[in-house]
């Protein structure tokens, strides 16, 4: 005959009985709803923040370079001699050179300053998704010798330029004319305006001209500022830096955008683990509220435990009984959260429209937002997390009072019964 369990079995009954002390229910369906809640909110917040960093770094990848090769004194020249040492990289999707550089950009009395890039368009396509997000024009206008030029839906806004206009640029290198040193100045010709890509603030500021004419307006005489690379996974461009590095002899500078753009994701994922711990404690104050519950059950139950002890059931095994039923609790409340939360992550589109259709508008307008809905992204190995440690504080909180229902002495839990 198998051999009984009884602090399981007893703490199994004692958590589906019902209580004499309808407090005593009251205050455990609340324990397990508040852990039922917390590990729910956390779970959906998770995986929200979850997409929203991926969103954010596609937005950033869409135009930020994976990989750069650049000269000393940001000039690269005879970038030609280096194509053949990048593209021998299994990972490299594509490669382009480029020109960068700053400059006025002035149209019928309105200057704003810019950040000029020059490209080979048929190049600049292979490593960037800008044709794409084109709102008017199209990229492949950018002719040499045309000197056309296609600007970010913010700086063409600054100026109040439009397709075909004529918008001039000032260079700060200088030039000697007769009458001293004059800024050098260009007419170019307005072919195409995008929008909607890279971080917030990205299509302000940039302009996109042919290389050929960059090269003429900042005086690089053959020279770049760097090649360009696209890899076909971005998160391996530290891997691919170190081997590009090693194979140019550490005569160039290699960078990738992990560096570059450090700062920006080293404080989203230190928000990212704030908002976790901050509402994670939602989890433990409901966890913890387990030991008033438990507390209050073995005060109620001092008979019953002090029977068993006479009937020869050790500390170690009240103590047990006890610990069942505040774990039962808790991992009913956990398990509950966490069907709720990836419920949620799962369904977030669809919830978020059935919002905004009762509420009569938009939770994030694309006028204030970059990012204009909530993509969630859930991750199994942060639900495991999230559920292992609700369920190890639950354990927690009821060591105490199941500690307390061991020390019961029978003698005096009978006097007055």
């Amino acid at each position: 005959m198998a051999k009984t369990n009884l602090p399981l079995m007893i703490g199994s009954r004692y958590s589906r009985a019902k209580r004499r002390n309808g407090f005593i229910s009251f205050i455990s369906a609340i324990s397990i709803l508040g852990v039922a809640i917390g590990v729910w909110v956390l779970i959906s917040v998770i995986s929200i923040m979850n997409g929203f960093g991926n969103e954010l770094r596609g937005r950033i990848l869409d135009v930020a370079p994976h990989v750069t090769v650049t000269g000393q004194g940001n000039r690269l020249k005879d970038w030609q001699a280096l194509t053949d040492t990048i593209d021998a990289q299994s990972e490299v999707l594509g490669r382009a050179p480029y020109i960068y550089a700053q400059g006025l950009l002035t149209l019928n009395g309105q200057v704003t300053g810019s950040l000029v890039k020059g490209v080979l368009p048929e190049e600049e396509l292979k490593v960037s998704e800008i044709a794409k997000h084109m709102d008017v024009g199209s990229f492949e206008m950018l002719q040499k010798g045309r000197y056309n030029v296609v600007l970010g839906r913010g700086l063409a806004n600054k100026v109040g330029a439009a397709l075909g206009d004529k918008v001039t640029f000032i260079s700060p290198q200088g030039q000697s004319t007769p009458a001293g040193l004059m800024p050098r100045l260009r007419r170019f010709t307005v072919v195409g305006v995008f929008g909607d890509i890279g971080p917030d603030g990205f299509d302000s500021t940039l302009a996109y001209i042919h290389m050929a004419d960059a090269d003429k307006l900042y005086k690089f005489r053959g020279a770049v500022s760097g090649i360009r690379v696209k890899l076909d996974d971005p998160f391996l461009a530290r891997e691919v830096t170190a081997e590009i590095a090693d194979k140019l002899e550490y005569r160039f500078y290699v960078d990738n955008w992990t560096t570059q753009h450090k700062s920006f994701f080293r404080a989203l994922e230190f928000e990212r683990r704030m908002v976790f711990i901050v509402l994670f404690l939602i989890v433990a104050i409901a966890a913890f509220n387990i030991v008033s519950t438990l507390i209050m059950v073995v005060t109620d139950k001092r008979a019953d435990i002090a029977i068993l002890r006479t009937l020869g059931l050790s500390p170690g095994k009240v103590m047990g009984i006890f610990f069942v039923q505040g774990v039962t609790s808790g991992v009913i409340g956990t398990l509950v959260g966490a069907i709720a939360g990836v419920l949620t992550a799962l369904n977030l589109s669809t919830i978020i429209a059935f919002i905004e259709g009762m509420v009569g508008h938009e939770v994030l307008p694309a006028s204030v937002y970059i990012v204009t809905d909530f993509p969630a992204e859930l991750r199994w190995n942060d639900v495991i997390i999230v559920v292992s440690t609700s369920v190890i504080l639950c354990m927690l909180a009821t060591l105490y009072p199941a500690w307390r229902a061991s020390r019961t002495q029978p003698a005096e839990a009978l006097r007055y019964e």
